[in-house]
């Protein structure tokens, strides 16, 4: 699990994950939400979602356009919080 910073990022990300994850069966509840969550496998994102969550993510973080080839290596809520490491320079 994270600690300090990067649990804050963490933290983050869920809020903009459950509001950008609709499913079927209701609201997307912040406890389901795991590091290794995978987007569409574990929480039910379809294409669509995985793009407004990207572009949330830039929105949360004020972050200028994630590169399609940094988008295309991000499956899990993980990789989501090790790219925000490094582009936050974060330690």
């Amino acid at each position: 699990m994270y600690t300090g910073k990067q649990q804050e990022l963490f933290d983050r990300v869920v809020k903009v994950i459950c509001a950008n994850i609709k499913r079927k069966d209701g609201p997307l509840a912040p406890e389901m939400v795991k590091p290794e969550s995978d987007f569409m496998k574990d929480l039910g994102a379809d294409s669509l979602m995985v793009v407004e969550l990207v572009m949330g993510v830039e929105q949360e973080f004020d972050l200028d356009e994630i590169p399609e080839s940094d988008i295309e290596k991000i499956r899990t809520v993980a990789d989501v919080i090790d790219y925000l490491t490094r582009v936050l320079q974060i330690s």
